[in-house]
């Protein structure tokens, strides 16, 4: 049997799976595409975590639990005739093909930006008034601010250079302080908002990812903090009552592990 059998034997398996729990399980038939969201939301946030972790087990897995929402969903679809699991794949693979003309169609380009460039026109000339409309309105502020800023620059409205970017985090960090020194709360949060907009397109210029960026920042954070909580137990002295020169002694002591 080869691989590619194999694979649509596995996919078949938890196909027919799908159609028993939807008939058998008193949870299962109860499910609807609004009971479901938010999680398949915590699922794709778990997934994120365990390819953070470099887990590949644990992505192994939890790309099953993002694979079973997508057949539940189509499952889901096709008791009213709406859709099935045939049209998700076919509507996939025909948007594969027609954003990939360099590939299935005459179209050549030189690098990726030239792919990316010419998949925001193809948006546009399907139908889309804008390239800001394929942004999900109920993204996580961050990552929503790095998707309008990949978006736009699909079309041509870019910095040229990274060191202009970084200018421009720094006149929006002395804008920051400006309202701070005012003390206008009002125009500190817009402010600080533009800080972090521009600091999340610099993170672009640089291929960085901000959001995943920030996940690490909180993982060591969380990871550090729990070393001087376990100290402070060893010690049988609370946290709030030692000093901060005691805490920072631990603190660096944590960065070394």
């Amino acid at each position: 049997m080869s691989k590619k059998t194999q694979q649509l034997k596995a996919f078949e398996r938890l196909l027919i799976i799908m159609d028993e729990l939807r008939e058998q399980c008193p949870w299962d038939k109860k499910q609807t595409l609004q009971t479901l969201r938010h999680l398949t939301i915590e699922e794709v946030y778990e997934l994120g975590d365990a390819i953070l972790d470099n887990d590949l087990d644990e992505v192994k897995k939890e790309l099953g639990d993002v694979l079973l929402h997508i057949v539940f969903y189509s499952k889901i679809g096709s008791e009213t005739n709406a859709f099935d699991i045939a049209d998700v794949c076919h509507s996939i693979c025909d948007k594969l093909v027609e954003r990939h003309p360099h590939i299935y169609g005459d179209v050549t380009v030189n690098d990726e930006e030239d792919v990316k460039r010419n998949w925001e026109q193809l948006k546009l000339k399907e139908g889309k008034k804008s390239v800001l409309e394929g942004v999900p309105k109920s993204l996580p502020a961050m990552v929503k601010a790095n998707r309008i800023q990949d978006k736009v620059a699909g079309v041509g409205f870019d910095w040229e250079e990274p060191h202009q970017v970084f200018e421009k985090v720094k006149e929006e960090l002395g804008e920051l302080q400006d309202e701070v020194n005012k003390g206008d709360q009002d125009n500190i949060e817009s402010e600080f908002g533009d800080v972090l907009f521009s600091m999340i397109n610099y993170a672009r210029f640089l291929k960085i990812d901000p959001e995943s960026a920030l996940e690490r920042t909180n993982k060591k954070f969380m990871k550090r903090f729990q070393y001087l909580e376990q100290k402070s137990k060893d010690l049988e002295q609370p946290l709030s009552e030692m000093t901060l020169a005691q805490m920072d002694v631990f603190w660096e002591e944590a960065k070394k592990i």
